[in-house]
């Protein structure tokens, strides 16, 4: 049935909690208690809780949504996020809705490569490196021994380049980058297991001595490119006409390519939508954003990582690029059973899909931001929103806007 359903589903948002768990059931071709038990009780027991982090007191919950209406690269899927602000998930639903008029989202995804980094001091820093470029093959086969399992599935150290530096005050020293193919774990252990194996030997090899072992956040291999073009017209609403929209987002987003302190939020944006599908799926949101933010500075200034632009054919053409450090195996990923159903929600085997997705909802967020910002203001959905879940707190004065819905 899942292969027959769309992620277009008019008036999502008007549904019970129920009549959403039968259409996920239906999605899933699962059962419906059994989707149901694992979202009522967070999925997560407390003695796995104990084992997963330090001093553990409990749980803590916070609202497991989906996104509606997305289609990437040809394929209907909800995403599945976590976030305690409302507008996030609407917004970005509303914003796949008007990227289907324009077929959708299409990403492409670059290799999963993480980087381990070794600090090496040494007296002599020519001839130590030297010897370690002369050494390269096998240094990498020493690495390769700590895990057997991740290089049987085609993955593994796969290059070790050496960099010099100089510190401000101090004497020079080398950074050696050991490069992995993590394949569909997001990497930080493997990476720093293989670093920390390889010290010993770099050490012999170079006559030095190894300082910092440590994987790095910014990364130049793992990225992801996601693109839209959305006819002028499906971007109307109200007294907004679509060019009016459209050309609205194209200077908002000048306004951010000029502008590094408008650079920051527009960023925020997308990591709004970014974040909340690393967090359903068990992924370390923290690692993404630095990882984010650090592309965004790779040239000495901060930029945004989306742009918008009118196209040839008078549509809006956003494009996204970022790094996005996902796995889909290992970790809280492998220990959350909710994860692990976020991750069959998007039927997402492998981290290049999962980041795919996650790309298409980072630009989505964007999208949904500045449409907003380039209209009716930014506050006018929010606050309704924020004011309905302030009456479901129970905070008086705000009752009368619990029936604010969505779009």
């Amino acid at each position: 049935m899942a292969d027959e359903m769309s992620s277009r589903v008019p008036g999502f948002h008007n549904l019970t909690v129920e009549q959403r768990r039968r259409l996920l059931a239906a999605w899933l071709e699962s059962d419906e208690a059994e989707v149901a038990g694992l979202l009522d009780s967070g999925g997560l027991r407390l003695e796995v809780a104990d084992r997963l982090s330090e001093n553990v007191l409990g749980r803590y919950s916070l609202p497991f949504s989906v996104a509606s209406n997305f289609q990437v690269n040809g394929e209907d899927v909800f995403i599945p996020m976590v976030c305690e602000e409302p507008s996030v998930v609407a917004a970005a639903s509303n914003a796949a809705r008007l990227a289907r008029a324009g077929g959708g989202f299409r990403v492409e995804v670059g290799d999963s490569l993480m980087t381990c980094q070794l600090q090496l001091f040494c007296s002599d820093c020519r001839q130590a490196r030297s010897r370690l470029e002369n050494e390269r093959q096998r240094l990498l086969e020493i690495a390769n021994r700590v895990d057997p399992t991740l290089v049987s599935l085609g993955g593994g150290a796969v290059d070790l380049q050496v960099r010099q530096l100089q510190a401000e005050e101090g004497e020079a020293f080398l950074v050696l980058h050991l490069l992995v193919d993590v394949l569909d774990a997001m990497g930080a252990n493997a990476v720093n297991s293989m670093g920390e194996a390889l010290a010993p030997e770099i050490e012999r090899v170079s006559g030095g001595r190894v300082g910092l072992v440590i994987l790095t956040n910014r990364l130049d291999h793992r990225q992801a490119e996601a693109r839209v073009n959305i006819p002028a017209a499906a971007l109307a609403f109200g007294d907004y006409s679509g060019e009016r929209v459209r050309d609205g987002i194209v200077a908002a987003s000048r306004f951010a390519e000029a502008d590094p302190y408008r650079a920051a939020t527009h960023n925020k944006g997308i990591l709004n939508g970014v974040g909340a599908l690393a967090l359903a799926t068990g992924n370390d949101w923290r690692a993404l954003e630095a990882a984010a933010h650090a592309h965004a500075a790779r040239d000495g200034r901060y930029r945004p990582l989306a742009t918008w632009r009118t196209d040839r054919q008078g549509r809006l053409a956003g494009v996204l690029r970022l790094p996005l450090p996902l796995g889909c195996v290992g970790g809280a990923t492998g220990a959350h059973p909710t994860a692990r159903l976020a991750l069959r929600i998007m039927k997402c085997s492998t981290a290049r899909r999962l980041a795919a997705l996650a790309a298409a909802c980072g630009l989505a967020s964007n999208l949904a931001a500045l449409r907003a910002l380039s209209t009716e203001g930014i506050q006018r959905g929010h606050m309704r929103l924020h004011r309905r879940a302030l009456a479901a707190a129970g905070h008086p004065g705000d009752r009368k806007d619990a029936r604010c819905q969505s779009r």
